[in-house]
């Protein structure tokens, strides 16, 4: 059998129960895994507690799509991949769980100096902040804003940017300054007077931003700096942005992501992990809960912790 986490009702972290389920075998073009790892992202919870769209609930509904372990069975017809692996899994269905069976194309190597960790914190952040990043074109030569540089995306948004050759300044509690000067970045606190501060930090003016914060003086300053606003995007208010004539990836947005847009989401992970293999991309890795208590790491993702909140089977 295999231990689960599941839900069978929106609501509240007090929805999530530990369940087993029935293991299944790899089939063609899968591969088996065991999880070391889980990583939770914001949008598991938004999803648990119905503030994303979602099919009704009929079935005992399973929870998260980004992990790291090590690949115990191929399916016929995968190649590239044997037993005994170290992988990271991504865009899995229910990954919140100690066995994973998953599309081969779900899988990436990982590299001994990638702990399973630091694997399982990377799918969603790496590579909505890859795809917003390409998306927005950014380069060398641009100024970029990030609002909400301390969260995962922003973290991982700020060394793309940096490593692109962009001058990147990101917003922050004055407390996490330091992290965002580590990953190449120029702090500025939110609050009252943002503007400003983004106008000291960036005398040359801001050429692209990207809002992973969603707060209303993240759109209103960012609308306030830039006119062009094609090289403004949110990932967290994209219910919004057609008012306000900017661009969404995710968020809510009624626009789909585009074929081209998901395969740079797809093209991160490779790109992210032989980054991490040269040493020049870093994961912050935060508080670490055993999976039979994934409740209390919804919790704790909700009450805001520091670095990225991974489950331990």
């Amino acid at each position: 059998m295999t231990q689960v986490i599941q839900y069978t009702e929106f609501g509240g972290p007090e929805v999530l129960t530990h369940a087993e389920a029935a293991a299944s075998a790899a089939g063609p073009g899968e591969v088996a895994v065991r999880v070391e790892a889980v990583g939770v992202n914001p949008i598991d919870a938004k999803l648990r507690a119905g503030l994303r769209a979602s099919d009704p609930i009929v079935e005992p509904r399973r929870v998260g799509s980004d992990a790291a372990g090590t690949v115990t069975a191929v399916g016929a017809d995968v190649e590239g991949i044997r037993p005994g692996d170290a992988v990271i899994v991504f865009g899995a269905q229910g990954a919140y769980a100690d066995e994973l069976v998953v599309p081969a194309r779900h899988v990436e190597p990982r590299t001994p100096r990638v702990t399973a960790a630091e694997g399982a914190a990377l799918g969603v952040p790496a590579g909505t902040a890859y795809q917003a990043l390409r998306a927005l074109d950014v380069r060398a030569g641009d100024t970029l804003l990030i609002h909400g540089g301390s969260g995962a995306v922003g973290q991982a948004a700020i060394q793309f940017a940096a490593l692109w050759g962009a001058t990147v300044v990101a917003t922050a509690s004055p407390r996490r300054h330091e992290r965002l000067r580590e990953l190449g970045a120029i702090p500025v606190a939110y609050g009252d007077g943002l503007a400003e501060r983004v106008r000291e930090a960036a005398p040359q003016g801001v050429t692209v931003i990207l809002d992973a914060a969603g707060t209303d003086e993240a759109l209103d300053v960012s609308l306030d700096l830039l006119a062009d606003r094609s090289r403004i995007a949110t990932i967290v208010r994209g219910r919004d942005a057609d008012g306000l004539g900017i661009r969404a990836f995710g968020g809510g947005s009624p626009h789909p992501l585009t074929p081209q847009q998901l395969t740079w989401r797809r093209e991160a992970l490779p790109v992210t992990l032989a980054l991490m293999a040269a040493g020049r991309f870093s994961v912050e890795l935060g508080p670490s809960f055993p999976l039979a208590d994934a409740a209390e790491a919804h919790r704790a993702l909700a009450a805001g912790v520091d670095g990225k909140i991974t489950l331990v089977p």
